[in-house]
């Protein structure tokens, strides 16, 4: 169960997340063409930063108390694009959403080029995927030293290449071998964190990420949520982004649109294994979700707080 209080507090931007005291809520803004969730703001024509700041305005009006902006999808089986064409996706969001609204920005991106545009632009926290490693090319010193050199937060998340297999119900991995599951990931975790340190990021900014739906069979992201409340054992914060995943769609044989009672399921049963932040795309009912859980397990949890729509 959570502890109420006294494990630290984050300052982001001008706001403070204090661990322990309640669920922070991370608002999804996909500035992609090609979400697996269809909610991707990049279509062609499209006027990318209008379509972010309406969006960012909707999540702040329901109480979100972040948002990860991403420019590349990261769905079973997606394409990698290019740096420059993540930049023309991401960057007219973060200044709109900057410019109007006072919630921090996290950008989601794995590449130091995009993640220090994205902190001249207004985002003040990095949501890497892969946890301070790079596909096929070992660690990532680029990126962790912007993190270091600007102080910025940074998620280090657990991912593992795999095979995709794509569906009726959208994408999932399958055939991902691992000795001991939980073991085997707090391992890759472990080793994220102390080469982090090792780079100069303070454990104080560090925010960690099982990646559930990354490099993970159904199966094991099941196992994952039962088996959540182990990853306490790191000591930093935790945060899970389930939101409308196959692994929530599969057994309710249901397209990620209509995911979100799932979802808040999974929401509940995060927080009451010790979750901090949750990642989502249904801001309202995730928060209710988290917020009925906070007042059964954190026997501190402040009312609702206010919304920062403006």
């Amino acid at each position: 169960m959570p502890e109420a209080s006294g494990r630290g507090v984050l300052e982001i931007g001008d706001r403070s997340l204090a661990w322990g005291a309640r669920t922070y809520v991370m608002a999804i803004i996909n500035s992609t063409p090609d979400s697996f969730s269809a909610d991707g703001l990049a279509q062609p024509g499209a006027d990318i930063a209008a379509a972010a700041l309406a969006q960012a305005r909707r999540a702040a009006a329901e109480g979100a108390d972040l948002l990860d902006i991403g420019g590349e999808s990261t769905r079973p089986g997606a394409t990698p694009i290019g740096v420059a064409e993540e930049l023309r996706r991401v960057l007219p969001a973060i200044r709109a959403i900057t410019a109007a609204l006072p919630l921090p920005i996290s950008i989601d991106t794995y590449h130091a080029e995009v993640a220090a545009a994205a902190l001249d632009a207004g985002a003040c926290m990095i949501n890497d995927i892969w946890g301070l490693r790079r596909p096929d090319r070992g660690w990532n010193a680029p990126l962790a030293q912007l993190a270091a050199a600007r102080s910025a937060p940074i998620v280090l998340m657990h991912n593992r290449q795999a095979q995709a297999s794509i569906g009726a119900l959208g994408g999932h991995y399958r055939d991902v071998q691992y000795a001991d599951l939980i073991g085997d990931i707090l391992a890759d975790l472990r080793e994220s964190i102390a080469y982090a340190a090792a780079h100069g990021i303070a454990h104080s900014r560090m925010i960690v990420d099982p990646g559930i739906g990354f490099g993970k069979t159904p199966s094991q992201n099941l196992q994952l949520i039962r088996q959540l409340a182990e990853f306490r054992a790191l000591g930093l914060p935790l945060l899970l982004g389930a939101s409308r995943k196959s692994f929530i769609g599969l057994p309710l044989g249901l397209p990620p649109h209509e995911r979100d009672e799932g979802t808040a399921a999974v929401t509940a049963l995060a927080i009451a294994a010790g979750a901090d932040i949750v990642r989502v795309h249904n801001v309202q009912i995730n928060l209710r979700a988290a917020r009925i859980t906070d007042a059964i397990v954190r026997a501190s949890a402040p009312a609702a707080p206010q919304s920062h729509g403006s």
